[in-house]
């Protein structure tokens, strides 16, 4: 018991990273479903990750707040080509996502090549370990957050379009893969997506979604673990189990 006392600060801020997390990403998740483009996400992390990497190595590793405007100048780019892309061609708009993807994902490797750090960059921006996540970063996770709702509620006709969909994502996603790595924010907006797509309130969505993260971190911690792919594989089977709940409810329903 005195253990588990001392281990549970320890626990405050990549919890309240995961919980802001999901409350900035949830929300812009069931937009990406609502259009059909799934894997933008994947691919606009992957231009992030690609520029800030290639700028990293141009800069000798000495990036500060430079990291930041490199992740978002490389989401937002990767943001507006995936846009028209999808304007342009919208019936293969999955598949040309997917290629922005992978040419992302080269870049990365190519430009991780470049920098003695690189592949410890690259693996971070991946699988980030969130159980070194402090109160800063949960703070400015939060604040995005806050942000994005606002904007939402206020200017609803405006966040309704493309434009502000496509700005507002690349600047969420160059915020949040920083803290949480590829495969989690990946994982944060489409589980949470999925359950509010089923007809569940978005306060259960989003308390459920805690409630997994956390078990999440348990794990890791309990068995030395990489946190991000424990969370991550945690809310991708509480996400795959929408379906179950879907079903449940559409049975019910008929009754």
């Amino acid at each position: 018991m005195p253990e588990a006392v001392t281990v549970l600060p320890w626990f405050v801020a990549p919890l309240a990273a995961l919980a802001a997390g999901c409350a900035l990403l949830a929300p812009l998740g069931h937009r990406v479903l609502d259009r059909g483009i799934v894997f933008i996400d994947l691919a606009v992390a992957q231009a992030a990750a690609a520029t800030s990497l290639w700028v990293g190595a141009w800069l000798g590793g000495h990036l500060g707040v430079w990291a930041w405007v490199a992740s978002a100048a490389g989401a937002l780019a990767g943001s507006m080509f995936v846009a028209w892309l999808v304007r342009r061609w919208p019936p293969y708009r999955e598949a040309l996502i997917g290629l922005v993807y992978a040419a992302g994902a080269s870049l990365a490797v190519l430009g991780a090549r470049l920098d003695p750090h690189g592949g410890e960059r690259l693996a971070q921006m991946l699988a980030a370990d969130v159980l070194w996540a402090d109160m800063t970063q949960a703070v400015a996770l939060a604040v995005t957050a806050a942000l994005v709702i606002a904007l939402k509620w206020r200017l609803p006709r405006v966040s309704s379009g493309d434009a502000f969909f496509y700005m507002v994502f690349a600047f969420a996603v160059s915020v949040a893969v920083p803290v949480l790595g590829l495969v989690l924010v990946f994982a944060c907006l489409i589980a949470p997506a999925l359950w509010m797509r089923a007809g569940w309130a978005w306060p259960f969505v989003l308390a459920s979604a805690v409630i997994v993260a956390a078990a999440g971190l348990a794990l890791s911690w309990m068995l030395d673990w990489p946190s991000g792919a424990c969370v991550a594989a945690g809310l991708t089977i509480w996400g795959l189990g929408s379906a179950i709940g879907r079903r449940r409810q559409q049975v019910s329903t008929y009754n």
